[in-house]
């Protein structure tokens, strides 16, 4: 086992991260920006480390300074949390290289899931269901055209480098394919550095249903159910929960061991989150991230397991304490992310907290590393944490999160806390009735 982890992040994952490694005997070492030097991760960890000034490219996303951080600190091992350098192949080929260890998938798994047609392809040939559409990256506006009058408009273009929404965007007919498929390459272009796009089928009111794997990387796989992601504004997650509302014991037996004998097929290792569009009972993947997720404790609430001290004890070459059989769900999970927002505009609220109460009681879990008199820097995501409920069933976590909502006070700056208050009153939340279209077409009529 390690005796000193580094951990390459800030925030609620890097507290995480810093528990695991104290439960676990672990010396960690958290590395920090000049306007981080009074983060809880920076107060609760063994050692701290500056890494560089607060833009992210000159400290949690500067390779060299991690790297030195590692050998100054004589860290044996990196866990990148997620976000920054969590799947960034040449981050854990340059440690390989330097022979410390990513606490994450080899560099290879990490490449070949972080191009979305190199992914969509492997997991076709593992035997993954996927969404109709493109086999590679369409070169010409006739391309994308004629492969739309082949599969059905509406279709969706796509950057194949993408995420968070960017360089994506819908045709609804062939008339309406010029506009997106150049949109979508000068967002690529400009976001990513990588014009190349893809065309799939859009769906129509599907859900973001994601499948939790963990894999020991010598052949051996599980995965822990799905989580329902489809709550979503711009693309980004706002309310995660497990077990999906609307997936059955059997539905989730099948696809959870047809994504466990996938990536137990490639070898891989660590956690991995297999994500799919749902729609009228079918899968359709969509891609694979390569690190632990946000949402990761909705998955440690119904299950029982800690995923970070896993991810640890896979990284250090021990085998996967848990069996398929033994992994049985208990109960329902919520999670919601509480982030330093202005409404109804969602932008940007950094500042000085005056004041900060955690909720508690039974069955609450706040993810989080503000505290009284923290100042929340301009210069990084905008997430201060994460509650997450736990109950019996759907009804009884709903009903602890109104409680456990009703508690939660963060004075000094504005949040998102009224979102959720206002989202809970509706009765499509109340009965899970809804997709990954319908909190845009809620927040144009309540909030924007």
């Amino acid at each position: 086992m390690f005796e000193k982890i580094l951990i390459a992040n800030r925030g609620e994952i890097a507290l995480r991260v810093v528990r695991a490694c104290r439960e676990m005997g672990i010396q960690s070492v958290a590395v920090h920006s000049t306007s981080d030097v009074d983060a809880m991760h920076v107060r609760m960890a063994d050692e701290s480390i500056c890494i560089g000034p607060p833009p992210g490219a000159q400290s949690y996303l500067s390779i060299p300074a991690i790297v030195s951080a590692c050998e100054i600190t004589g860290a044996q091992a990196v866990h990148p949390g997620y976000g920054f350098l969590s799947e960034n192949a040449k981050f854990a080929q340059i440690l390989e290289d330097h022979e410390l260890k990513f606490i994450g998938p080899s560099a290879e798994h990490i490449r070949l899931m972080g191009d979305k047609i190199t992914a969509k392809d492997t997991m076709k040939g593992l035997g993954v269901p996927c969404v109709p559409g493109s086999d590679g990256g369409m070169e010409t506006l006739d391309e994308a055209t004629a492969l739309g009058r082949q599969i059905g408009y509406p279709v969706i273009v796509k950057a194949t480098a993408g995420g968070g929404g960017r360089g994506m965007k819908l045709a609804k007919s062939a008339g309406e394919m010029e506009s997106a498929f150049h949109t979508a390459r000068s967002e690529a272009k400009a976001a990513f550095g990588n014009d190349e796009v893809y065309v799939e089928k859009y769906l129509g009111k599907p859900r973001h249903v994601e499948v939790q794997v963990f894999g020991d990387g010598k052949g051996k796989a599980v995965h822990l159910g799905e989580r329902d992601c489809s709550l979503q504004r711009r693309h980004q997650k706002v309310l995660e929960e497990a077990p999906g509302p609307t997936i059955d014991a059997t539905t989730r037996a099948r696809i959870g061991k047809t994504c466990a004998e996938a990536v137990a097929r490639i070898n891989y290792a660590g956690a991995g989150t297999v994500e799919f569009l749902y729609e009228d009972g079918e899968f359709y993947f969509i891609e694979m991230n390569t690190r632990l997720q946000v949402e990761h404790p909705v998955t440690e609430s119904i299950y029982g397991v800690d995923l970070v001290r896993e991810q640890i004890r896979v990284a250090a070459g021990e085998p996967i304490s848990f069996s398929q059989k033994s992994l049985q769900i208990d109960g329902h999970s919520i999670e919601i992310r509480i982030n330093a927002e202005k409404l109804p505009l969602f932008s940007p609220s950094p500042g000085r907290i005056t004041q900060y109460h955690a909720p508690g009681g039974l069955g609450v879990r706040m993810d989080s590393a503000i505290y009284d008199g923290y100042s929340i820097p301009p210069h990084y995501d905008s997430l201060i944490g994460k509650l997450i409920v736990h109950g019996r069933d759907r009804p009884e976590a709903l009903a602890r999160l109104g409680r456990a909502l009703s508690e939660l006070i963060v004075d000094g700056i504005d949040t998102n806390v009224p979102l959720f208050d206002a989202l809970l009153r509706e009765p499509a939340i109340q009965s899970g009735n809804y997709n990954i279209h319908w909190l845009e077409k809620w927040l144009s009529k309540n909030f924007e």
